[in-house]
């Protein structure tokens, strides 16, 4: 998140004279937004944080853990995360107000009488008491799964280190990112091959990757949508690739990635 676009829209709202109900950052890939500048930016202007740490349970920004800088954390436990209870997710907060009301809503906003009665719409949004165990025993082995996501990703530099058109994701100084996936980007006149291209050499070996996430400004249900910037996750999503990055991914595994890696059509 830009701090300083956030700032001018901010500004162009309150000229408006709307401000935003609220500010969502999203802590993308396993790794945090750089919180202090946004965090002061919304404070100036009242605008309460809601921290979309789906993609960064076990990231840390300064020390402090993701999921714990906005007035709400959200996580996700989807299948594809570094733990999962197969779906469904977590809501955190200080707000013990706040707390209490979703879980009001989450649980069919039942009033409390005997008899079933509804007074406000409600949802069916909690998880299993089966599922939730499911995921507080995983919590227990969260440090080694970050910590296996993180040697996935040193393999990947080291080995591609030297393969031109190649660049990884950065992990910003200010914290500690697990990288649930390890991101590149591929320049295709350096590389000889495109992401595409790359992509489906490796569908051919069975191998699974992915484009990075499609920004929201070019997604057709939002193109009616006022956009401020966008130019830079437009052009990491014409180049970027997800690399398989499982946390049970053995050295087995990353050795057939890399040779299906080294023999992507065209690679110069």
């Amino acid at each position: 998140m830009d701090p300083g676009l956030l700032a001018e829209e901010i500004v162009a709202c309150k000229e408006r004279g709307k401000l935003p109900k609220a500010v969502v950052t999203v802590d993308l890939y396993g790794q945090c937004v750089d919180y202090d500048p946004v965090l002061a930016i919304c404070a100036e202007h009242e605008i309460p944080v809601v921290e979309d740490a789906a993609e960064a349970l076990g990231a840390t920004y300064k020390g402090r853990a993701a999921g714990s800088f906005g007035a709400m954390g959200v996580f996700s436990f989807n299948g594809n995360k570094i733990i999962t209870t197969s779906g469904g997710g977590m809501l955190v907060s200080d707000n013990q107000a706040w707390i209490d009301r979703a879980r009001y809503l989450s649980t069919q906003a039942r009033d409390p009488v005997q008899h079933y009665q509804h007074s406000t719409v409600g949802y069916n949004y909690r998880l299993s008491n089966l599922l939730a165990a499911v995921g507080r025993g995983q919590l227990r082995a969260l440090d080694d799964r970050v910590a296996s996501r993180r040697s996935n990703n040193a393999f990947y530099r080291r080995e591609l280190a030297d393969w031109p058109g190649i660049e990884f994701m950065p992990e910003a100084d200010f914290g500690q990112a697990t990288f649930w996936l390890t991101c590149i980007t591929i320049d295709p006149a350096k590389f000889g091959a495109d992401r595409e291209q790359v992509r489906v050499h490796l569908e051919s070996h069975n191998i699974e990757s992915r484009p990075v996430w499609k920004p929201m400004h070019l997604q057709p249900v939002f193109a009616d949508f006022r956009v401020r910037g966008g130019a830079v996750s437009a052009r990491l999503f014409e180049y970027g690739l997800s690399l398989p990055s499982g946390s049970s991914l053995d050295s087995t595994d990353l050795a057939r990635i890399l040779g299906a890696l080294s023999s992507v059509p065209g690679r110069i």
